[in-house]
C-alpha cells in the first residue's frame, strides 16, 4: 500500500488508479469494514488525526478531483465522508523528498512523458498534508 504525501497532481495514470484504490482500501480499514491491512504503517497519520475517517475522505477528495480533471471517471459516491474537513496532517520534508524520488524511478521506468514532466518540476505535497522539518517518517519502509 502506497498513499502519497505527494500532490496527485505529479502522478502519472498508473499511479493516480493505484493511489485511489489504495486509498479506498484504507479508508475501509479506516471505518472498520476489513480485517486485512489495519496494522499497516502507512495508516499511522491518518489514526493520528482528530477524526481518521474525515482525514481518509478528505485525501480522497483531492484525488478524486484530479481524476476528474484529467477526464477520468472515478466513484465519488465510494468516499465515505470528510470531503469539507480542514484539518491538517504532518508530513516530514524528509519523507516528502524520499517520495518524490521513489515517484521519480517509478516514472522513469514505465512513464517516460511523466518522467519528463517530473523532472521540470518540485515535489508538493497533497493538501491534507502540512510539511514539517524531519527525515523519513518511522513508518516508512524504505
Amino acid at each position: 500500500m502506497r498513499i502519497w504525501s505527494l500532490h496527485p497532481a505529479h502522478l502519472d495514470r498508473v499511479g493516480l488508479v493505484a493511489g485511489w484504490r489504495e486509498a479506498l482500501l484504507a479508508q475501509a480499514v479506516l471505518a472498520g469494514r476489513t480485517n486485512g491491512y489495519r496494522h499497516h504503517p502507512q495508516l499511522a497519520r491518518f489514526r493520528g488525526a482528530d477524526d481518521p475517517l474525515a482525514s481518509i475522505g478528505v485525501y480522497l477528495g483531492v484525488l478524486y478531483r484530479e481524476a476528474t480533471s484529467r477526464g477520468y471517471r472515478f466513484d465519488e459516491t465510494r468516499i465515505l465522508d470528510g470531503m469539507n474537513s480542514t484539518a491538517l496532517i504532518p508530513v516530514t520534508r524528509g519523507q516528502l523528498d524520499y517520495e518524490w524520488d521513489h515517484l521519480g524511478a517509478k516514472l522513469a521506468v514505465r512513464s517516460p512523458d511523466d518522467a519528463e514532466r517530473w523532472r521540470r518540476s518540485r515535489a508538493t505535497p497533497h493538501p491534507i498534508f502540512t510539511v514539517i522539518p524531519g527525515d523519513i517518517e518511522s513508518w516508512e519502509r524504505p
